[in-house]
């Protein structure tokens, strides 16, 4: 093995043990700063792909809670938290879906991840113009993250991956009681 592969080793055992990866510099602009704290409104890309590349109309998410999931093939956390949020959208797919904003480096990575796991969502194309907007607009710094939008498009919370971990099922009702708010 050489030392460019044993780098890259090492570095994909650091996923695997660490809480995330960080996907921003340490120091955040003041512009940056504004945006977390605003009350911010995101609206989605018209078409959004499925986990075999067809393009789907973002229409289909009408009335839904939805949470964008930042996360990548090779972050080690993300892949671990993932089966989680299968499992919690699958028990509430009527009322909440995911679209994935992959940090990966390329279309085919991102679609093989989606294809490995078995990721029954919906995704922004890789490296989109729409999917930098959504991680500017959304203020994340690390994944894997779950950012919560109510049906009209509002952030409801950006700790979406830990309310699910801590709440379980009850996590949904908690973004309801937000979004009457």
């Amino acid at each position: 093995m050489n030392k460019f592969q044993r780098f890259l080793l090492a570095f994909a055992q650091l996923g695997i043990f660490s809480p995330g990866f960080f996907l921003m510099a340490a120091d955040d602009t003041k512009e940056q700063e504004a945006l977390e704290n605003a009350e911010v409104e995101l609206t989605l890309p018209e078409i959004l792909l499925d986990s075999k590349g067809n393009n789907v109309s973002s229409d289909t998410l009408a009335g839904k809670y939805v949470g964008l999931y930042f996360s990548a093939s090779w972050c080690g956390p993300c892949r671990a938290f993932t089966p989680s949020l299968i499992k919690f959208r699958n028990k509430h797919g009527a009322e909440f879906e995911v679209i994935l904003v992959g940090a990966d480096g390329s279309s085919r990575a991102q679609a093989n991840y989606m294809r490995k796991y078995k990721m029954p969502w919906l995704a922004m194309q890789n490296q989109s113009p729409e999917a930098k907007e959504a991680r500017q607009v959304t203020a994340v710094k690390q994944i894997p993250a779950l950012v919560i939008l109510g049906p009209d498009g509002k952030i409801l919370s950006k700790d979406g991956k830990k309310e699910i971990v801590q709440l379980a099922d009850k996590a949904l009702e908690d973004w309801k009681g937000r979004a009457k708010n």
